[in-house]
């Protein structure tokens, strides 16, 4: 008689220092999300430099599923726009199609929000165009600023 086995799914959020052997695997999956076909270069060297555990910024963080990336996001000193005065600013989340709606977006969020306080940050900025997301979780339309473009992005903050 055979049994089943059963298979324990672990999800665990995490700060890319933490796995090197993963640094490979994340910046091609930060570029797969957010790059484009000239700039890989891009997302290489702001990874590598952000393994740096002296400063508390920028940081890149997965969401890891029996170690396979499922989602992530960044914590940023500036998210390519032109208000260079706030910071930090949560970045770079996003989440695998088959782990939509299981809320690991919110998930990924609030960790970013503790690991912003844990550094000492009482406030954290997002710049999107999505509407009525990250309302649900909290965060609040602030200001407007300027993408390199010239493009008008709406500002959000979360106060911790």
């Amino acid at each position: 008689m055979f049994s089943k086995t059963e298979v324990h799914v672990t999800m665990q959020i995490l700060e890319l220092s933490q796995r090197p052997d993963l640094i490979d695997a994340a910046i091609q999956y930060f570029w797969s999300k957010w790059g484009n076909d000239r700039n890989l270069i891009f997302y290489k060297d702001c990874i590598l430099h952000a393994l740096d555990t002296e400063n508390p910024l920028p940081k890149f963080y997965l969401a890891l599923e029996n170690d396979k990336i499922v989602g992530s996001y960044a914590l940023l000193v500036n998210d390519i726009n032109s208000r260079q005065d706030l910071m930090p600013w949560f970045a770079c989340l996003s989440v695998e199609p088959e782990f939509r709606g299981q809320k690991l977006g919110f998930q990924l969020q609030d960790h970013g929000i503790a690991e912003a306080g844990r550094k000492g940050y009482s406030t954290l900025y997002l710049s999107s165009d999505l509407e009525n997301y990250y309302e649900k979780n909290g965060w609040t339309h602030y200001t407007q600023c300027y993408g390199p473009g010239g493009d008008e992005i709406k500002v959000y903050r979360r106060k911790m």
